[in-house]
């Protein structure tokens, strides 16, 4: 711990082995970032708090995971389990099915870390490759046990809880190999357990790796990039950080193969077709309800960091930054890679942890009108080809310049880019002392932004003492995502009924209730408001069709059960 005066008692340790917080920890469990001073002085400022609120951590989670927790299966089901795999990929112990029956959510970190377990996987099984996952699902429907899926566990959602117990397959352990690589079509195929980071080297190496003419990226960054992998990314349409220019998910995928328990359902790469629904995207989306993916061909798109362009302006208000991101967005002349403008809180905070507030800059930007309270800071990035870029960086400056923003150079992006993927780490820091920060997100259209925007802020600003700040992201003509981040104490209780109200409000809004995050357990309640009956029934008639004897994905997920 930090033990400097006047310091927070920071964890600076890797966590225990076996403990629970190796398992709530994010990402890199020797990796930290701690809240600076600037927010550590908000934090005390808002929360009415004291260094001497700092000088302990709180339901830390450093003990021992049990060996033996409840739900286990029985020896003849795990014999059976083992004589397909073999028994170095099956596991009981208690914290490896903790583990595979935990993601990242705010309920998974306030559960772990006051040892309220959640429903548990019986065994926890490491396939090879897609046969063993043809295996066990003719052995799980059979015995009908249900079977979940574990990628990575950076699920928001709630999505690979195991509410009705059965097995977790755990693809990232053996599933994560290049298939097929075509620099004729500018494609890859990929198992579903392969992790960001590893697929991006692989493809900015195309040339050196593959014999290609070009390096290529798929242009997904997730903030969750380096510990989430492929599959995850398609079964709940995942959204990166780039995703203006480069596209969802759901636009980068070219064809799939699923395993269900009535078979497999094997999409062919063609461009485009035009031979009645699209199975895939059907399929994407789906969160293992329907099958499990076991091989994804994915679109590429030419690695060309060089010809990044940054840019940043500072607006009056949030109308203005706005309708500057609706006119750049339908000027028909492309898109920015990242494009994202932060709501007057936001702004307000982030220029106070840049060290911005207070200073002769400060006091320069109010003189010109920038005010606290009311302006707005966006940032972008443009990536493509050097003409094209050059092209879309001069056109939106122009369009930003026209709706009275002022420049504030590329240097403010590649601050944010630096730290982009680092913020989750925050999150143990703040919660060891009983303040909590989580997210919500939803899609809205350019007419309804506003009022999604006031009438979630009024919800979350109805309970006293919560900091709440929005950002507009993932950006098309027709609108775009709207970011809720919310800070405060509470303690669990009163989590759940915030966290439902916030929901609610956000339904209630119009908007639709998950842009990128899926929908999991956590959201399946609100789907019927959310699709309609006759929708909702449609996917049902789906889910009987390739799960008849409900084993996949059981309990709650998307709403189905």
């Amino acid at each position: 711990m930090s033990t400097e005066p006047g310091q927070p008692a920071w964890i600076e340790q890797p966590p225990p082995a076996g403990s629970f917080r190796s398992i709530f920890k994010w990402g890199d469990p020797g990796a930290f970032k701690h809240p600076n001073d600037r927010l550590y002085h908000v934090l005390k400022q808002n929360f009415d708090l004291t260094d001497a609120d700092f000088h302990e951590p709180r339901k830390a989670g450093l003990e021992p995971v049990p060996d033996s927790l409840p739900g286990a299966l029985s020896g003849s089901q795990v014999s059976a389990f083992v004589s397909l795999l073999g028994p170095d990929n099956v596991r009981t112990d208690g914290y490896a099915r903790l583990k595979a029956g935990s993601g990242k959510s705010m309920f998974d970190l306030f559960r772990l870390r006051e040892q309220k377990l959640p429903a548990l996987p019986g065994a926890v099984l490491y396939p090879r490759n897609a046969d063993d996952v043809r295996a066990i699902v003719r052995l799980c429907a059979k015995k009908k046990v249900p079977v979940y899926i574990f990628g990575a566990g950076s699920s928001v959602t709630r999505g690979v809880e195991c509410t009705r117990g059965g097995v977790s397959l755990d693809l990232s352990r053996h599933m994560h190999r290049v298939l097929a690589f075509s620099a004729v079509n500018q494609t890859v195929t990929v198992e579903p357990g392969k992790l960001g980071p590893d697929l991006e080297d692989c493809l900015n190496q195309a040339s050196e790796i593959f014999g290609a003419p070009h390096d290529y990226t798929v242009g997904h960054f997730p903030q969750s990039f380096e510990f989430s992998t492929v599959g995850g990314w398609v079964v709940t349409r995942g959204a990166g950080q780039n995703s203006t220019y480069y596209g969802k998910i759901e636009d980068m995928v070219l064809s799939q193969t699923y395993v269900t328990p009535t078979g497999d359902i094997v999409t062919k790469p063609y461009p485009r077709k035009a031979t009645g629904p699209d199975i895939d995207q059907i399929m994407i989306g789906s969160e293992g309800a329907f099958g499990i993916l076991v091989a994804v061909t994915l679109k590429l798109k030419r690695y060309q960091p060089n010809h990044t362009r940054r840019f940043s302006f500072l607006f009056h208000d949030w109308a203005s930054g706005c309708a500057a991101m609706r006119e750049t967005m339908q000027g028909e002349f492309g898109f920015p890679s990242v494009f994202r403008l932060s709501d007057p809180e936001e702004t307000d905070l982030a220029l106070k942890l840049y060290g911005v507030e207070g200073t002769p800059i400060d006091l320069l930007l109010k003189l010109r009108g920038f005010r606290p309270g009311k302006r707005c800071l966006l940032i972008g990035s443009c990536d493509g080809d050097a003409d094209f870029t050059r092209l879309v960086l001069r056109k939106t400056k122009r369009i930003c310049r026209r709706h009275g923003g002022a420049s504030a150079t590329g240097f403010v992006t590649r601050k944010w880019e630096h730290g982009r993927f680092r913020d989750p780490y925050m999150r143990e820091d703040l919660m060891d002392f009983g303040v909590v920060i989580d997210t919500l997100e939803c899609a809205v259209n350019w007419e309804q932004l506003d009022h999604v925007h006031q009438t979630v802020r009024a919800y979350c600003h109805e309970r006293p003492k919560t900091i709440v700040m929005a950002h507009m992201s993932h950006i098309y003509p027709q609108g775009a995502n709207l970011y809720f981040i919310f800070i405060a104490r509470m303690e669990f209780a009163e989590f759940q009924k915030f966290h439902r109200g916030l929901l609610d409000a956000i339904a209630r809004s119009g908007a639709a209730l998950s842009h990128h995050h899926g929908i999991g357990k956590m959201m399946g309640p609100w789907m019927k408001e959310q699709l309609g009956e006759e929708n909702l029934a449609l996917v049902k008639a789906i889910k009987r069709h390739f799960d008849p004897k409900n084993i996949m994905n059981p309990g709650g997920t998307l709403g189905l059960d």
